[in-house]
This record gives structure tokens, sequence and C-alpha cells, in this order.
């Protein structure tokens, strides 16, 4: 049996090179060196919470051209926990994913677990989801858990706020996720190799938005994330607030926006000048049965695709699409075999990663604008029939 292994690359450093600026819009293609690789953006980041993107193996993930994941430090913290880990020589070999890996800082399960947190001026005391145990999360203390994880990119502590939220929660909200960020840069050691991103907050206030922005940049963070979008508010408050934000940040710097993952939203957010992504929604929803096509999402467990031998998308190339149809796949589902969201997990995240790549090349090409209109024409049409 072959044995699969990575060789461990030469560690660079971080460096983001703006490489071409778009004449419709604000989109913009740029490249990342990691200590553990490059990444051409704009770019979507499959989300590996637990040290693992569900349902794929890290060769796969490498078959699909994934060029950086992401992990979440609250969990890998609490299970299998930093011993663990560390034992296992980092979080790249104890998963054997030797490519670029971005960690959460737990900030996102401020807002997830409000029902088992408190947030302090200091810190955030969780409650844990598994057993009930009480964990202080400060600003120091993340950074040091991610220090131990070994990413190549790390978010500091921050507060991520529901919507909707009243004006006096959400700023005091910027005010902890200044006060914090400021700490988790100071607690950075010298000679890391990790980079540290700045997270701006504010909710759906605009001023608060550009304070917190204001505020980071003083700071001085090598790239800047924008968090608390796609919290629950509508989507033409999210890319009005966005449409806002994005442009605050510095040029010369990546631009990451969490949480975000639907096919439309990359298109809509990318025109605004945003370079990177995360979201858990494409692998969950293949769990749960339903797949992204050229013509709109659709849902495997309906009755009408229990005869229909033609692919999930007639146009994909990833082997779910070029080996099995959607009777199969639908047979997989009903039988409650693992197969079956394992086939749809590796259809979605090749769809979204072909998606990238095409607005990348249609970026580079100048014809963006038109590829956007054709592309959500087709998605849409599906979904309004």
């Amino acid at each position: 049996m072959e044995n699969f292994t990575h060789k461990e690359p030469a560690k660079q450093s971080f460096k983001f090179e703006l490489l071409y600026k778009s004449t419709e819009n604000n989109a913009r293609l740029g490249k990342l060196t990691t200590p553990h690789g490059t990444i051409e953006t704009p770019v979507f980041m499959p989300v590996g919470t637990q040290a693992t993107v569900k349902a794929l193996t890290s060769k796969e993930l490498l078959d699909l051209n994934i060029s950086i994941i992401l992990g979440n430090t609250y969990h890998l913290y609490l299970q299998p926990g930093l011993d663990v880990i560390s034992a296992g020589g980092g979080l790249h070999k104890f998963m054997d994913w030797h490519g670029p890996i971005l960690t959460d800082s737990g900030g996102f399960q401020v807002f997830s677990l409000q029902d088992l947190r408190d947030i302090t001026e200091d810190g955030v005391v969780f409650r844990s989801h598994l057993n009930g145990s009480s964990h202080y999360f400060t600003p120091k203390k993340v950074v040091e858990i991610q220090n131990v994880l070994g990413s190549d990119i790390m978010m500091p502590l921050d507060e991520c706020i529901p919507y909707p939220c009243d004006y006096k929660h959400a700023e005091k909200a910027v005010g902890l996720t200044t006060k914090w960020a400021k700490i988790s840069k100071e607690s950075l050691p010298e000679d890391s190799i990790q980079t540290l991103f700045g997270i701006v907050q504010g909710g759906m206030y605009k001023d608060l938005r550009h304070r917190s922005a204001m505020e980071l940049m003083e700071i001085d963070f090598k790239g800047y994330s924008i968090g608390g979008l796609s919290v629950g508010e509508p989507k033409d408050i999210m890319l009005e607030v966005l449409e806002h934000t994005a442009p605050l940040l510095p040029e010369h710097k990546p631009r990451y926006l969490m949480g975000v993952g639907t096919p439309e939203d990359f298109l809509y957010c990318v025109e605004r000048g945003i370079d990177m992504f995360d979201c858990v929604f494409p692998t969950r929803i293949a769990r749960n049965g339903s797949a992204f096509t050229g013509e709109g999402k659709i849902n495997i467990k309906n009755e009408k695709f229990n005869k229909d031998q033609s692919p999930l998308d007639g146009e994909c190339t990833c082997y779910t699409c070029t080996h099995h149809t959607k009777s199969y796949i639908r047979h997989l589902f009903k039988a409650d075999e693992i197969l079956g969201p394992r086939l749809m997990t590796y259809h979605n995240v090749h769809f979204v990663t072909e998606l990238m790549k095409k607005i990348r090349t249609s970026i580079k090409e100048g014809f963006f604008n038109k590829f956007k209109e054709s592309f959500l024409e087709k998605y849409n049409r599906m979904n309004s029939e």
C-alpha cells in the first residue's frame, strides 16, 4: 500500500502581493506567501474545525487543489487538546496537511455559544459544550494556543456580536476587540513565523466599522478580516456594510471576509474587494444532501432523482460527477451510507474551488461583470422556477 506522506516545505515568511486590480469594480488578484505554501486570491478556505474538513482526506484536498484550510482554536483546544496536538508535531503533522492553515480565535464562539460563555474586560469564560468544564480565554492565551497549533495565519480574540444588536453593545464590542487586538499583537513572539490578522467589528453601524478599521490599522497588522457579517442580517445590509468597510482597509494587505460561503456571495463580495473567504456552508449542506450545480442548488433526496442517471452537474469534471449518477447518490443517502455525504462533499468543494478559479480568470482577463451576470442568471434560474 502506498504510504501517503507530505514533504515539509522550506519555511517562508508571510507576504501579500497585489497582482492586479479590476478596471470594472473593486475586484483584485493577489498572491499570499506563507510558511507552508502560496495561495492565489481570491480564495475559498474549506473549514476543518476539528483538524479535518469533514468527510475528506488530506489527499483528496490536494486532489481538489485546495491551497489553504481553516481550523478552530476553541474546538481543538477542548478536543483533542494541546498536549495531543503538540505530541503529534503541531496541527499540520497531526492531521497530515502540510499546506497553509488559518486558525480562528474562538471569537465566533462568542457569537454561536452565547448560552455557554461570559464576557469580561480581559477575556471570555467558556463552559465547554462537551462536558461543561470552565475555560478562560484571554487574548494572550488565544495567541499561545495558536502558537502550539502552529497555524500560518491566526486570528486574535474578538467579540462577534449578533444581529440585531443595539448601538451601545456594538460600540462596547468594538472597544474590547481593539483592546484585545493590541494585547494579541504584543503577545506574538518576535521571532514567530506565524502571522496575525486584525478583525474589524462594529455590527451594522458604519461609523463603528470605520472606527474599528482605523484603530486596527494603527496597531498595524499584516492582514485584516471583516467579522460580524452573515450573522442573520438581510443580504442587502450585509453588502452595504461590506461596501463601506472594505475600502477602508489597506490596499496592499489581504482582506478576509469571515463566515461567508455561497456561490452568489463570492461574486458579490469579490467585486467589493474581498480576497479570502471561509464557511462551513458548502460542506454542511453536502452532508445533508444538497449539491451546488451551475443551474442552482439541488436536494438529492428528492423523489424526482430516484431513477435519474445523469451526474449532479453535467458540466462538472469532479470525481463524483464523472463516476456516479444522481440516482446512485440518492440511494446512498436513503440507505444512510457514509459514501453519500463523502461524494457530495467532494463535489461541493470542487464546485466552489472551480468557481474561484473562474472568478480569478475573469478578473485577470477583464470580463468579471459579464461572468457574474451569466453565472447568476443560470444559477438562479432553478430557484426562481
